[in-house]
Order: structure tokens, then C-alpha cells, then sequence
């Protein structure tokens, strides 16, 4: 019998599209963090990450009420999933910001973020490991120009790279932290019957996790003023929030090849950000940086925006 998929093949890339544009809302939501971040005070970061996923897990809770509302408790049956789901969503979230503060703590910003941001890349290569999925030239192309680009521009906002085996530690933290994210990524893909509403309970055991961190290992600083409390409530709708949400429909249904070169435009706008308000300068290195990351950007998605011939 025909699949809807053989059936109605521009249907199904349609709907590819859709999910994939709705998962790049995240990169765009990832490329404020920098911006809010800077504007949080001395807040630590785990209880920064307690602030703003008890945040998100409250907007999501707000949403679960409504439902139950409209349709009865059997609305939440979202949250009987196996463990492996479990497991990979609480890993997912809190591991990589786990991994991520260790590396920044114990190697220069510069070196942890560089090694770090290469999650997108491995999804891209680790993805074929999917199935139904292939790589080709064009994915690899693309990938390759957009970590050029984002290492341009983390390199010049840090003042240059120093990589050294004296920090060798926060260097395994930091690839901790990308193959955490990138397998996430992947992994998720697995469940894609669960519902996106399941990431706001990850989010509530994120924040839990992150404050037991903070307890364990940080001195408690609290938001100085309103204007740090708002960049504390801005991540926790924003970048830390909804960017997770739209990030899990995106890998479950769209293009997560393209989303992950896509990715790479996230350190280009958040630069552009930290530029218009003044917290950066112009250079002819963010203009090479703009070119190959989005270069990369459409040459990883060319099979999304090309008609392709369909196959009996």
C-alpha cells in the first residue's frame, strides 16, 4: 500500500520545510543569549540555569493546566514515556550546561567555546547514522564553511586562540558538551510520537538539577535590579525557554542535517546583536564570517529548497 509520503510527495516536503523552519526559531533565539547573559549581573550559573528553566517549566506547567482544562487529565498523557526518553531529554539539557560551565571554568572562554560549538557539525556527520537519512558532499561543504565562519567570529570577539595542554580538562568538558548536545539532537529523533510538551518536564528537572548545583558548588547572588531580573525573565521565555521547545520539533520532523549547519548562524546574529547595541565593533572578519556561515547555511539545505525527481 502507498505511503501519504509516496502518495503526495510535495505534501511531505512541505511539511519537511514547515518543521524546519520552525526548528531554526531556535537558532534565532540562541543568538540573543550572549546579549541577555551580559546583562544578568554576577548571577552564578547554575543558579542562573535554576532561574531561567524554572521559568520555562512554568509557562510549559501554565499550558499543561489549560489542557487539562479543555480536555480532561488524560491530556497529560504525554508524560508516560519509557525511560530512554527521560534519560535523553534531562541528560540533554542539563548535561550540556553542566559540561559547558566546567569548560568554561577550567579552560579559556575562547578554546571551551570553539570546541564546544562543534555540535553542529556532528550532527550533521553523526546523523547519517539515521535512518532514512544520507549524507552528501553538500551537507559536509556546508557544515565545514559554517564552523570557519563561527570559529572566525569566536576567535575575534575572544581575542584570539591559545589552545594548550595545560587545559586539557576543560578541553574534555567542552567536547563533553558538544557530542551531549549532538547526540541529544539525534537521539530525540527516536521519539518523535512524543509530544513536544514533554520538553517543559525536562526543563523542570533542569532546573532542579541546576539548583542543586548552585547549593552544592556556588555562593548565592541574586539579580541586582529589575533590569537584571528582565534579562533573567528574557532567557527564561527566550533562548532558554521556547528555543527548546521549537528545537525538539524541529529534529523530530524536519531537516536536522540543514538545521544543524543552519546552527552556525546563531554566534553571526548574536554578533550582529552585541555590534547594534554596542558591546562589539564592525570588522572586515564578521563580514567573512557572514559569508561563509551563510554560504554554508544554503548549501547544507539545498535538497530542502530544490525540487528533486521523485522515485517509484
Amino acid at each position: 500500500m502507498a505511503t501519504p509520503s509516496s502518495m503526495y510527495p510535495g505534501a511531505a516536503r512541505g511539511t519537511r520545510l514547515r518543521a524546519t523552519l520552525i526548528g531554526g526559531i531556535a537558532v534565532l533565539l540562541w543568538a540573543t543569549l550572549a546579549l541577555f547573559t551580559s546583562s544578568t549581573g554576577a548571577v552564578p550559573p547554575f543558579l542562573k540555569l535554576a532561574l531561567t528553566f524554572g521559568i520555562a517549566f512554568l509557562c510549559a506547567a501554565m499550558r499543561w493546566l489549560w489542557l487539562v482544562h479543555k480536555n480532561g487529565i488524560g491530556a497529560l498523557g504525554f508524560l508516560r514515556q519509557a525511560l530512554p526518553a527521560w534519560v535523553i531529554g534531562i541528560c540533554g539539557l542539563f548535561g550540556y550546561h553542566f559540561f559547558y560551565f566546567n569548560a568554561l571554568d577550567r579552560a579559556p572562554p575562547v578554546d571551551a567555546s570553539l570546541i564546544a560549538y562543534l555540535w553542529p557539525l556532528l550532527i550533521v556527520l553523526l546523523s547519517a547514522l539515521l535512518p532514512g537519512e544520507k549524507l552528501r558532499w553538500e551537507h559536509l561543504a556546508g557544515a565545514a564553511l559554517g564552523l570557519a565562519g563561527a570559529a572566525l567570529l569566536i576567535v575575534q570577539r575572544g581575542g584570539g586562540l591559545n589552545l594548550s595542554g595545560a587545559y586539557l580538562v576543560g578541553y574534555l568538558f567542552a567536547l563533553a558538551c558538544a557530542f551531549t548536545w549532538s547526540g541529544y539532537s539525534l537521539l530525540n529523533r527516536r521519539f518523535g510520537s512524543a509530544s513536544t510538551d514533554l520538553v517543559g518536564a525536562f526543563c523542570g528537572a533542569t532546573a532542579l538539577l541546576g539548583l542543586i548545583a548552585h547549593l552544592l558548588f556556588e555562593e548565592t547572588i541574586l539579580p541586582a535590579d529589575a533590569a537584571q531580573w528582565g534579562a533573567i525573565a528574557a532567557l527564561g521565555l527566550g533562548p532558554v525557554g521556547l528555543a527548546f521547545f521549537v528545537w525538539d520539533y524541529g529534529v523530530k520532523h524536519g531537516d536536522i542535517k540543514a538545521l544543524g549547519a543552519c546552527s552556525y548562524l546563531s554566534p553571526l546574529i548574536s554578533t550582529g546583536l552585541l555590534i547594534l547595541f554596542g558591546k562589539a565593533e564592525a570588522s572586515l572578519t564578521v563580514g567573512l564570517a557572514c559569508l561563509l556561515i551563510v554560504g554554508g547555511a544554503v548549501l547544507a539545505s539545498r535538497d530542502l529548497w530544490m525540487r528533486r525527481a521523485v522515485r517509484a
